[in-house]
C-alpha cells in the first residue's frame, strides 16, 4: 500500500488557521520584507509566516508576477494534441491569441495527474500570465489548488467543479441523440461513454439517459462501457456490451472515433449498421461524413470553443466579470441511422 501524497499548503489553508481573509494571506506573503504589517496587525503577520513555515508553504512565484508585469503568454494543456478535437480547440485558442499579440504554446498531460501537475508547473516557471485547461478530471483536487494559489485560468471541453469554463452543452448533445433514437424507434441503447473521469462522459451519458428516462425507458448499468474515446476504446466496448445477447438495437458513442472503432466491431459481428443496430456519434469530426457509412453524429463546435476560452481568460485577467459558457451542439443525421426507423409499439 502506498502512503498518500499530502495536499500542498495554499493561502486559503493559511487563512484557515490564522482566521483570517485569503487576501490578507496573499497581501502579507507577497509583501515579504516590503513592510507586510501595512497589510495586518504585528501578531497576525507573525502568525501568518509562522503557519506558512510550519507547513511548508512554497510561494508561487507566477501569482506574484501577475501583480507587477505581464508575459502575454498563455499556456494550454490538452490530454493529447494529435486528437483532432483537442487540435481544432487549439486553432481557434492560438488564432484568437494571435490577433491580440498573445503567443501561446501547448502541452500533452495525456490524461495523467502526475504529468499535469509537472507540466503545469513548467509552464508556471515560464511566466504565463494563465492558463487553458482542456484535461481537466472530475476527481483530483489540482485545479482547486491552483485557483487557491493565484493561477488565473480557463476550461474547456471539459468542465470540473466551479471553475470557469467554456464548453459544449454536453447534457443537450445526449438528450438530442436520444430524441433522434426514440424517434427512429430504437429502445435498447448502450452508451460507448468515455472516460469516467472527464465530464464530457458524464453529461453527454446523463443527457441521453434523462432523455429515455423521459420517456419511461431506464437504460441499464450494463448498457454503459467506460473505455476510452478512441476508435480501440469503442472496439472494446462494444465487445464488453454486445458479449451476449440480447444485442441493444443502436449506440450511442461520445466520440466519433469510438463510434467508428464500434462500426468496424459491429461489422466483425456480422452485424449491420444501421438495420441492426444505429449508431450516432459526438463532435462531427471531418472523418465522420467520408466514412464509407457515414456516420450521424453531434456537430461541436470546437474552433470556436478555443476562441472564446482565450478571450474568455483575457477577461479574467483584465478583472472583467466572466461566466460559464455552454455552446450548441447540432444533430447531423447521416447513413449510420438514416432509414434505420423500426415499428413502435
Amino acid at each position: 500500500m502506498t502512503a498518500s501524497r499530502a495536499k500542498p499548503m495554499t493561502q486559503r489553508m493559511i487563512a484557515d488557521l490564522a482566521g483570517v481573509s485569503v487576501t490578507t494571506v496573499s497581501r502579507v506573503l507577497n509583501a515579504r520584507e516590503a513592510s507586510p504589517e501595512r497589510w495586518a496587525a504585528p501578531e497576525t503577520v507573525k502568525a501568518i509566516f509562522a503557519i506558512a513555515k510550519a507547513n511548508g508553504y512554497r510561494r508561487n512565484p507566477h501569482a506574484a508576477s501577475l501583480r507587477t508585469s505581464r508575459s502575454d503568454l498563455v499556456g494550454v494543456m490538452v490530454p493529447r494534441l494529435q486528437d483532432f478535437v483537442l487540435a481544432t480547440i487549439y486553432e481557434g485558442i492560438d488564432e484568437a491569441a494571435t490577433e491580440r499579440d498573445i503567443s501561446t504554446f501547448v502541452t500533452n498531460s495525456l490524461d495523467r495527474p502526475e504529468l499535469q501537475r509537472q507540466r503545469t508547473q513548467s509552464m508556471l516557471d515560464r511566466r504565463v500570465d494563465g492558463m487553458i485547461f482542456g484535461d481537466a478530471h472530475l476527481d483530483d483536487p489540482f485545479l482547486d489548488e491552483l485557483a487557491d494559489g493565484g493561477l488565473t485560468f480557463v476550461l474547456t471541453s471539459r468542465t470540473a467543479g466551479r471553475h470557469i469554463s467554456v464548453t459544449c452543452d454536453d447534457d443537450l448533445g445526449g438528450r438530442l441523440a436520444a430524441r433522434h433514437l426514440l424517434e427512429i424507434g430504437r429502445r435498447d441503447v448502450a452508451v460507448l461513454a468515455g472516460l469516467p473521469f472527464a465530464s464530457t462522459s458524464r453529461d453527454r451519458t446523463a443527457g441521453l439517459v434523462s432523455e429515455f428516462a423521459a420517456a419511461g425507458i431506464s437504460v441499464a448499468d450494463d448498457r454503459i462501457a467506460h473505455t476510452g474515446f478512441d476508435a480501440a476504446g469503442g472496439r472494446k466496448g462494444i465487445e464488453q456490451l454486445f458479449a451476449s445477447p440480447p444485442y441493444p438495437d443502436a449506440v450511442f458513442a461520445t466520440n466519433d472515433f469510438a463510434a467508428i472503432g464500434a462500426m468496424g466491431a459491429l461489422r466483425d459481428m456480422g452485424l449491420r449498421v444501421p438495420d441492426d443496430v444505429a449508431i450516432i456519434g459526438f463532435n462531427d469530426t471531418p472523418l465522420a461524413a467520408n466514412l464509407p457509412l457515414p456516420l450521424t453524429t453531434l456537430r461541436s463546435p470546437m474552433h470556436e470553443m478555443g476562441r472564446r476560452a482565450l478571450l474568455t481568460l483575457l477577461d479574467l485577467l483584465a478583472g472583467t466579470p466572466v461566466e460559464s459558457q455552454q455552446l450548441q451542439p447540432h444533430l447531423i443525421v447521416r447513413d449510420s441511422t438514416a432509414g434505420a426507423t423500426v415499428g413502435v409499439a
